[in-house]
């Protein structure tokens, strides 16, 4: 159920809706968070989490995504955010997560769900791996923290894929979305887990939240991240609690006049949803200065690829699950964010045997403009990034429209003679 129309609705343009969206999400160079791990961690707290990716062509995801908004990031302050400072821990928050640590009684409910699991998947893992969970768990008890590594499997166990673990892997899994373990920390990207009474700080409030305070804490953090969104995606935001949670949540708030309904113009066929605040402050927010940002396919911006065409007009897939002859522009596509509207696609790979950023396609929107101005903008950006991947050159292969490969090349030598570009 959708939430009354005689709520008081509020317009704005879709200039607007775009500037909203860029201050929730830091993307704006306006934060006024701290330097240093401080920052980072009040990063996430304000994203409300952090997506965990596997894929490692370029920096992984929950890197880049970091590096994006905090100019002195490095690797070193998450992991320290984890295992030493324990200000964020993981779970399911948009698929594997940080998340901030503050927020653990909010995941209570998701981690009791899977007592009484429903999905055929989750159910006959436990049916044929369960009877594995007491002992993994009494180990872990005695010797302290370990791995999934630390277990062997069956010698003669044949596997069918990256999602078909070793028995004990499973067990540990159950065990961690149950919330019996935490993981401690991470060691060479491996998880290491460990009691979950041994990695939760004393003073995290662990009563259980009801329907109204989890309704409602999703829904503020959802919008404090998004800016403007419709009720599906504050439900896919974090889908922690069940859709109809959300939607009675959706519809209190906006009765007690905290959250607006909002609509935008030249998209009235759609309800959209903002804090109140950010509406009243909305149109003293001036348009966003015109920096680039390459960003990670799972970053929390784009992750919702129809919100991202509705809001910003930018039709984007992830490609690397194709077969190579059903991609359009590459394996691992980075879009690139100019200002308040995305102009490029850029599929690259940081290949450290040669210290090279390669950019094997770069292709721009026909709607980019202005090109002259953005390409010295952009090659410096390109620099960061290869810089940021631990490289010291750039190879550009292929630059759609054609004609624009040199001028991207003279760019990036001019910007920085540290980088060679070829």
């Amino acid at each position: 159920m959708s939430v009354s129309t005689v709520a008081k609705v509020s317009r704005i343009s879709a200039a607007v809706a775009c500037r909203m969206v860029l201050q929730a999400q830091l993307l704006n160079k306006k934060s006024k968070l701290p330097k240093g791990k401080e920052g980072v961690a009040q990063t996430i707290e304000k994203l409300g989490y952090l997506q965990i990716d596997t894929i490692a062509v370029v920096k992984r995801a929950h890197h880049h995504t970091l590096w994006n908004r905090r100019p002195d990031y490095n690797e070193s302050m998450l992991d320290e955010l984890q295992a030493k400072d324990q200000r964020v821990f993981e779970y399911w928050g948009h698929a594997a997560s940080f998340l901030p640590m503050s927020d653990y009684r909010y995941y209570l409910p998701l981690m009791r769900s899977f007592y009484d699991l429903k999905a055929t998947w989750f159910k006959r893992r436990l049916e044929k791996h369960g009877h594995l969970m007491a002992p993994v768990l009494e180990r872990i008890r005695k010797e302290g923290p370990l791995s999934s590594r630390d277990f062997d499997g069956p010698a003669d166990t044949k596997r069918e894929g990256w999602w078909d673990w070793k028995p004990t892997k499973t067990a540990l899994e159950l065990l961690f979305w149950r919330g019996e373990l935490m993981v401690r920390e991470r060691r060479n990207f491996q998880r290491i887990y460990d009691l979950t009474e041994r990695v939760l700080p004393g003073e995290i409030d662990t009563s259980f939240p009801n329907d109204n305070e989890l309704g409602q804490f999703f829904v503020r953090r959802a919008l404090s991240a998004y800016g403007v969104a419709e009720e599906k995606h504050i439900r896919q935001h974090i889908p922690a609690a069940d859709k109809r949670i959300i939607s009675q949540s959706l519809r209190d708030l906006v009765q007690f006049d905290e959250v607006t309904r909002v609509q935008i113009e030249q998209d009235d066929q759609r309800s959209y949803y903002a804090l109140t605040e950010s509406v009243e402050t909305s149109m003293r927010l001036k348009q966003s200065d015109s920096n680039v940002f390459i960003i990670s396919p799972f970053d929390n911006l784009i992750i919702q690829r129809d919100r991202t065409k509705r809001l910003f007009g930018f039709d984007y897939t992830l490609e690397c699950y194709l077969p190579a002859d059903k991609r359009k522009y590459g394996y691992f596509v980075l879009p690139v964010l100019w200002g308040e509207q995305f102009i490029g696609r850029l599929d690259s790979k940081a290949d450290h045997s040669t210290s090279t950023l390669i950019i094997r396609n770069l292709v721009f929107e026909k709607s980019c403009e202005d090109f002259e101005e953005l390409a010295t903008t952009l090659a410096k950006r390109l620099v960061e990034f290869a810089i940021f991947n631990r490289c010291e050159k750039i190879r550009l292969d292929t630059v759609k429209p054609r004609g624009l490969k040199s001028v991207m090349r003279k760019a990036v030598k001019q910007v920085d003679s540290r980088i060679d570009s070829a």
